[in-house]
């Protein structure tokens, strides 16, 4: 069997134990990528070096933030005037977090920063507004996703500039907008369907509550208000600038570091940063590259807009869309019309940003991870990690079809 072989097997029998055991996964993952990576040749420095330590510096500093704040009370307060917006309907609450999310994220610092400073608060809203942790997610990530190839976000930027290196350039407005209206079809569909569970859900009016600030919360807003900056303007590291963040607060005796590192959702980091260290193994030993190669060879000129969206999809699952399914697959897009013998490339390309876009709630991405991590109960976090990488796959075949039925009509406007 040859390294390619293994490491995916091994990526679909741990995809198999999240499903079915109440096993933490990324347990299992990361003795799993240490035996790929040894099957494939790899030292176990090569291995250790999988471990996605920027997503966990992410992930921790992000939560431990917003721990802080949910432990002095800043983020129940803020939940609970935000709520208020909805004027007493949760069924209000989950659009009014998409466009958040969606606002945050077309101003300039992308998805990843989007759901970072607003997966947390969102939790809280819509936890106290009795809105299912899964809707929430969709409505948080999907929002950051629709706005996320904006011309003036970063990873904009990325698909643009590729897309312009091999002479598909001047296309900045078609890339959000073909991105855009398939996040807000796919997000509208889930809420049709759940928003019947909402209808009996209530949000505490805001007069039941004493909103008025103390020193600790005012000193709260202001250092989570300075992150909020030093992201989205000065362009700092997300979870470097959290952590600074959160040693401020303790520093002013805002809040009480001990309770709030005990309440950090460990169980859904361990989780998420194995699953990564295991696809990481599964890339360097070709297992990614045989599974596209086994689909590529299903293209046709009149199916390749669909095969494309579901290869960078399923790859995107379990990878980074702006690090890596973008940057390598949109140059491949003139290329691939020419081996299959016919098609438009700006509609592949376009197929490209949309297929691998849709996926990105799954907990394998950075997305559906930020939104598990902000997820305070540990058993509500492990069945929401499986419910996201559920839907996370199945947007793979709804990419697929859309970018199908869609792509070459909307590339020709």
């Amino acid at each position: 069997m040859s390294p390619a072989l293994a490491s995916l097997l091994a990526l679909v029998a741990a995809i198999v134990i999240s499903f079915t055991s109440r096993l933490n996964v990324g347990l299992v993952a990361i003795p799993m990528a240490w035996a790929v990576g040894i099957y494939a040749g790899s030292t176990p420095d090569v291995v250790l070096g999988g471990f996605p330590s920027s997503l966990f510096v992410t992930l921790a500093g992000v939560t431990l933030l917003f721990s802080l704040s949910e432990a002095n009370g800043t983020v129940a307060l803020f939940a609970h005037r935000l709520v208020a917006v909805a004027r007493g309907s949760a069924k209000l609450v989950p659009p009014i977090l998409f466009l958040i999310a969606g606002g945050v994220a077309t101003v300039g610092p992308g998805a990843i920063a989007s759901v970072a400073l607003v997966a947390p608060m969102a939790m809280a809203i819509g936890r106290r507004a009795g809105v299912p942790p899964f809707l929430t997610a969709l409505m948080v990530a999907n929002g950051a996703n629709a706005g996320n190839l904006s011309p003036l976000s970063a990873v904009g930027v990325i698909a643009n500039t590729r897309m312009a290196s091999v002479g598909l350039g001047g296309h900045e407005w078609k890339v959000f907008a073909a991105n855009f209206l398939a996040h807000v079809f796919v997000t509208a569909v889930a809420y049709a369907v759940m928003v019947r569970a909402l209808s009996s859900a209530r949000v505490l009016p805001a007069d039941r509550t004493d909103t008025r600030l103390s020193r600790p919360q005012w000193l709260t807003v202001g250092i989570v208000s300075l992150w909020v900056g030093a992201v989205t303007v000065a362009g700092a590291p997300i979870g470097l600038a959290a952590f600074a963040a959160a040693a401020l607060l303790v520093m002013c005796r805002a809040a009480d570091e001990t309770a709030a590192i005990r309440g950090m959702p460990w169980t859904a980091i361990l989780m998420v940063c194995g699953v990564t260290m295991l696809v990481t193994a599964a890339e360097r030993a070709g297992g990614m590259q045989l599974f596209t190669a086994l689909l590529s060879r299903l293209a046709t000129p009149a199916t390749l807009n669909g095969v494309i969206a579901f290869v960078t999809g399923v790859i995107s699952t379990c990878s980074s869309t702006s690090g890596v399914v973008l940057p390598t697959f949109l140059p491949m897009a003139p290329g691939l019309v020419q081996q299959v013998g016919g098609g438009d490339p700006l509609a592949v390309a376009l197929s490209i940003n949309v297929g691998s876009s849709l996926v990105d709630v799954s907990p394998l991405s950075t997305l559906g991870a930020l939104c598990v991590a902000a997820v305070m109960d540990p058993e509500t976090g492990r069945g929401l990690f499986r419910t996201l990488l559920i839907w996370g796959l199945s947007m793979s075949l709804a990419g697929a079809l859309m970018c199908q039925l869609f792509a070459s009509a909307f590339a020709g406007l």
